[in-house]
């Protein structure tokens, strides 16, 4: 679960290091403005976690060059790669899991009955269009997702056909190592770190 991180108000620090790093390349999609960050978050019931919050309304919507590969997407916008007749995303219901989760290795474990596999089925769907909004792709349906309700609020999530990683250093694990939170996911991104780390020599993720 969340440990010491704001969500409420936005820090100085955070807020000038996403100005640092979005605000000099020509190619960022201008902030969108108080009034329509108030608007978005009136018509899904949700308010958005700080830095995220602040940084949409006032320094950026938005960059090509990412993060992640291809792309940091505008507010509520979707991948190309998305695909269309997917269930509706529901920002408002709370994202369900606190913990990473692996469900092809669960379900690599024994042969799942046709009941079974469906009860797998019903609860990912959650963690895909439950309390997060995405922050892009980078590419083989690997989605970043920023949480926007429930006890992970303010976390980013690395969510693709295999299983869910949150990004950031938690005790007693190190899947994905960094610092929490949206500003620690794109400050890892501008210093060109893989976000999986290094082991043994051997980088491992996208």
């Amino acid at each position: 679960m969340m440990i010491g991180m704001n969500t409420e108000t936005c820090a100085p620090a955070d807020s000038a290091a996403l100005r640092k790093i979005f605000v000099s390349r020509p190619e960022a999609v201008p902030p969108l403005g108080w009034g329509a960050v108030r608007t978005f978050e009136a018509e899904h019931g949700v308010v958005l976690p700080e830095p995220y919050r602040s940084f949409v309304a006032e320094i950026c919507d938005g960059l090509r060059a990412g993060p992640p590969y291809y792309g940091l997407l505008p507010l509520a916008q979707t991948p190309s790669d998305w695909g269309s007749g997917r269930p509706e995303r529901l920002l408002s219901e709370p994202f369900p899991l606190t913990e990473a989760w692996s469900w092809e290795a669960e379900e690599g474990e024994a042969e799942l009955s046709e009941e079974e596999y469906q009860q797998c089925e019903d609860r990912r769907s959650p963690v895909f269009d439950h309390g997060s909004l995405l922050l892009g792709t980078d590419g083989c349906g690997m989605y970043w997702h920023l949480i926007v309700t429930g006890p992970e609020r303010g976390h980013v999530w690395l969510i693709d056909e295999n299983g869910a990683i949150p990004f950031g250093t938690r005790p007693g694990t190190s899947l994905m190592p960094g610092t929490p939170g949206f500003a620690g996911w794109v400050t890892h991104w501008a210093q060109g770190r893989p976000w999986f780390g290094e082991e043994d020599g051997v980088t491992r993720g996208p």
